[in-house]
């Protein structure tokens, strides 16, 4: 077995050549590599919890803070972050490996709805009102953008409004947030958290759109303003489903240290994490924590996926059956599912063997409702808007409904071709995409 040296502080850095040869090394050297540095972040924190999704590798590092040490891993809380869309694969086993191994358990949910509002086409149909009495100034800023969405709800007529009731088309206070509630709210996972970069109601992003003078004369931007005009696009959900309830969860307990399973290999924006901060590094400040810090520890951050695989074999690591589900990739090839994560993310939609492409084999039931509730046709509007030529395509002859059931599956990719575009080989980054 290779000698592991000291861990390292945050603000080192380490080159990418460095990098390149640790995940090289033997699996020996990267678990002495993890168990250093799981160590030392035991040794600062009073309150860990360890980010747990039931994929492989937060199941990894569950055994290996069992592993390494079996005392010290009885005071780290186990947060499994359940947006509601998980695979149904991962919430059953995970539940119940977490309760076979005693841990403390925190499952961490999307909060409630605060208070009573009105769906999106409630909202736009009080808009288009508005504007159409000439009194839409009232709830925009000088700017042209909408003041707020409260502003523009409390403006609701009363005729109107009733009507709304009577259709439903309303938002219930007390109700938990949800991904149908996030996609009609703010809009669609697609292309990824670089690419739709407002986080902002879609009420307000058509009122910008239409009203604001403010739009730069970047080409690129504009571009960018043309797609947002015909697509309901947003990542305002990993926010609200995942992140959000599991910081809520971290304040309500105290929490001071998360360890996370986050892998340099899975992403450049990951490696980079890691090259400028290290296995264990100073958070942003919590006002809970009164001015102590909050750390991070990412013990497998120098491991591969190769890595993980190896690990669960030698030591026989149950693992969620979702990772012995198969689907036949776009090259013909037999491939198993390489992540969870939620069910109806289409951020990696421009890639080739896409999460969605998967779900359609995997899970049809569940590919075809989600379908069939919006977002094939958020996708067959994008494909329309990022077409390089105005021209008419056969599928263009065909509506939605009809499609979803067309064979090849025109919403396998961005081209619509069934799954037959490959996008240059390039690698999906969750940070970035």
């Amino acid at each position: 077995m290779e000698t592991a040296t000291p861990v390292r502080r945050d603000g080192d850095w380490m080159r990418w050549v460095e990098l390149n040869e640790e995940q090289g090394r033997d699996l020996d050297y990267k678990m002495e590599r993890a168990r250093a540095s799981i160590g030392e972040a035991l040794a600062v924190a009073h309150r860990p919890v360890l980010a747990f999704s039931a994929g492989k590798d937060s199941t990894v590092l569950l055994d290996l803070l069992g592993r390494f040490f079996p005392e010290e891993a009885r005071r780290v809380a186990v947060i499994y972050g359940n947006t509601g869309v998980e695979f149904p694969e991962c919430v059953k086993w995970g539940r119940a490996r977490v309760k076979e191994l005693g841990c403390e358990f925190y499952e961490a949910c999307p909060g409630a709805i605060e208070c009573r509002h009105y769906k999106y086409e409630g909202q736009r149909r009080i808009w288009q009102r508005l504007i159409d009495d000439g009194s839409i100034g009232d709830v925009l800023k000088a700017d042209g953008k909408l003041a707020s969405t409260l502003a523009l709800e409390r403006a609701c007529p009363e005729d109107l409004a009733e009507e709304l009731e009577s259709e439903r088309l309303i938002w219930r206070s007390g109700m938990r947030k949800s991904y149908f509630w996030c996609v009609d709210q703010y809009g669609w996972p697609l292309l990824g958290k670089a690419w739709s970069k407002l986080k902002a109601r879609r009420i307000n992003i058509d009122t910008f759109l239409r009203f604001s003078e403010s739009q730069s004369e970047d080409e690129k931007l504009l571009s960018y303003y043309e797609v947002l005009r015909e697509v309901k696009v947003s990542q305002a959900c990993c926010d609200i489903l995942k992140k959000e309830p599991s910081e809520r969860v971290q304040e309500a307990i105290g929490a001071d240290l998360v360890f996370k399973g986050l892998m340099a290999s899975e992403s450049r924006t990951r490696a980079m994490n890691f090259l400028t901060r290290g296995y264990l590094f100073e958070g942003r400040k919590r006002g809970y924590l009164q001015g102590d810090p909050f750390f991070h520890c990412q013990p497998m951050a120098v491991w591969t996926d190769d890595d993980v695989w190896q690990y669960i074999r030698r030591f026989e690591v149950p693992y969620a059956p979702l990772y012995d589900m198969t689907f036949v990739a776009q090259d013909g090839s037999v491939q198993h599912i390489k992540r969870n994560g939620c069910m109806f993310c289409a951020t990696d939609l421009r890639y080739s063997d896409n999460h969605l492409y998967a779900l359609r084999q995997t899970h049809p039931k569940a590919w075809r409702a989600i379908m069939k509730a919006g977002l094939a046709e958020q996708i067959r509007r994008l494909q329309r808007a990022l077409r390089s030529a105005p021209q008419l395509a056969l599928f263009d002859m065909f509506g939605t409904e009809e499609l979803i059931d067309a064979q090849p599956c025109v919403f396998d990719d961005l081209d619509g071709l069934g799954g037959r575009a490959v996008y240059g080989g390039l690698s999906y980054d969750p940070e970035v995409e």
